[in-house]
């Protein structure tokens, strides 16, 4: 994986996909979202918003996808991903059946990450 941003609560890294797919770890180890600082679960939910409006800006998805289970990785995070009609696994999950072998033409990954760092930072 890779991490591209971090502050001292939270990172996030990209999983290696062929539709974005970024993902948001605590720093900290928590087991369960209850577990989380309050400050740190409402900086959770500023991101994954920020996320979400950029991916639909800049990819115009059919769907965001949102989902936090953490059963092989007992470790509090999120994904998120932009989902397309024409995307290998829709309108199953990620995890689920391959259901054609075609993928989505997209723009950059790295246009979009460099447009998520700015607002991420500003």
């Amino acid at each position: 994986m890779n991490t591209i941003w971090k502050n001292s609560n939270l990172y996030i890294d990209v999983e290696e996909s062929s539709i974005p797919w970024l993902k948001i770890f605590t720093k900290y180890q928590y087991q369960e979202m209850s577990e989380v600082p309050k400050e740190i679960r409402y900086e959770i939910y500023e991101i994954l918003d920020i996320i979400e409006r950029l991916m639909i800006e800049y990819y115009n998805p059919k769907k965001i996808n949102i989902a936090s289970f953490g059963n092989y990785l007992p470790h509090v995070h999120w994904h998120i991903m932009a989902r397309f009609e024409n995307d290998s696994h829709f309108p199953e999950p990620m995890w689920g059946e391959k259901q054609r072998n075609k993928e989505p033409n997209l723009p950059p990954m790295d246009e979009f990450i460099k447009k998520l760092i700015e607002n991420l930072d500003s």
